[in-house]
């Protein structure tokens, strides 16, 4: 084997290059991984621009389906060849926060066990998976078997945006019957939608800026779409739903502007579920609030990981209970990532999510 590869690095805020890196040595609990097929997140972005911290010289990506490389000396249960993915968030498993349920909050290594975001490695702490082969650490907590039925490209949202997208509607805890609206219609909120939808809400309302989204919004389940360029989508939300408002709101942009208006169309004892990533601090509208006692919820997610969960996702898709394949809009090699991200980033010819292959 090469013991180079090639791998997306980030060099500097406004960088990321294509470059050569070792191949990585295996520890006993890992799993080298062959990545098959990868994509571009939006936190890549926040990444590239320098809004989010990561150390010089690290690979980014935490959006890995491959085929084992490799496999660490007392990792059981999977064998060379085989085809997995590993979910964007890798919790170690035995940690205070992962022991609670919260491994997305894995704090393995402190003193208490739990950390803000510490089951985000990939990409993160830890080098990620736009490379040719990428080290996912935990391997018995981490991969999930991909089913024969099921090609890369309809297994690629499962590893976050699937799992972030579900989670903001599980976490919302929609009911059977509910009336959900998600605010912004990108690729996390277009999985609220789908979520909400298979969490039994009615009616579930889509809010977007592009009308190329909205369509896709009711592909994914909206029974209502609202275009905020030409609507005050409060006013909107309100008029639908007689006055009284949406039981969950769902914020999937994540800046003021959306995170208020959730808030205001709230019916009272109703649950606001972010999902966005901030850069700045919020500040809540208090006749939005009621003065503090309207019996709100607002609740916070990151995407959930660990192999029981893509289990789960996959699950859904091989039902055809979903199908996220519209997601994937652009397609590229590794080679011309570079170009990928400048399409991404710059939210170019209606992208929505790109697939990136050797």
């Amino acid at each position: 084997m090469a013991m180079k590869m090639k791998a997306a690095v980030f060099v500097e805020p406004g960088r990321i290059v294509l470059d050569d890196k070792p191949i990585p040595d295996v520890g006993p609990l890992d799993a080298l991984m062959r990545v098959t097929t990868t994509t571009i997140c939006g936190t890549d972005v926040h990444i590239l621009k320098g809004e989010y911290p990561v150390a010089r010289g690290l690979t980014v990506g935490h959006e890995p389906v491959g085929v084992i490389e490799k496999l660490g000396s007392a990792v059981k249960g999977y064998r060379e060849g085989q085809r997995v993915i590993a979910g964007a968030i890798t919790p170690s498993g035995w940690s205070n926060a992962c022991l609670c349920g919260s491994g997305s909050q894995d704090g393995a290594g402190t003193a208490h066990g739990w950390k803000p975001l510490g089951g985000w490695r990939l990409g993160n702490t830890i080098d990620g998976c736009q490379a040719e082969y990428v080290l996912v650490p935990d391997a018995m907590v981490n991969l999930a078997p991909v089913p024969d039925e099921l090609s890369d490209e309809q297994v690629l949202m499962c590893p976050d945006i699937m799992s972030t997208g579900f989670g903001g509607a599980e976490r919302g805890g929609i009911r059977i019957g509910d009336t959900v609206a998600v605010f912004a219609q990108g690729p996390i909120g277009l999985c609220a939608t789908a979520g909400a939808k298979l969490s039994g809400a009615t009616m579930v309302i889509g809010v977007d800026r592009l009308a190329s989204r909205l369509e896709i919004a009711r592909r994914m389940g909206a029974d209502h779409v609202i275009d905020s360029s030409r609507v005050d989508p409060v006013e909107e939300i309100l008029r639908l739903t007689g006055g009284r408002g949406v039981d969950v709101a769902i914020e999937a942009l994540g800046i003021q502007a959306t995170f208020e208006a959730c808030l205001r169309v709230l019916r009272p004892g109703g649950t606001l579920s972010s999902l966005g990533v901030y850069s700045g601090d919020l500040t809540i509208p208090l006749g939005a609030f009621a003065a503090g006692l309207g019996d709100h919820q607002i609740v916070t997610t990151l995407c959930p990981g660990g192999k029981e969960r893509m289990r789960r996702l996959m699950a859904v898709i091989q039902a055809g209970r979903v199908d996220l394949g519209p997601m994937v809009t652009h397609r590229f090699k590794l080679d011309d990532i570079e170009r990928a991200y400048d399409l991404f980033g710059h939210q170019r010819d209606g992208v929505l999510k790109v697939a990136i292959t050797p």
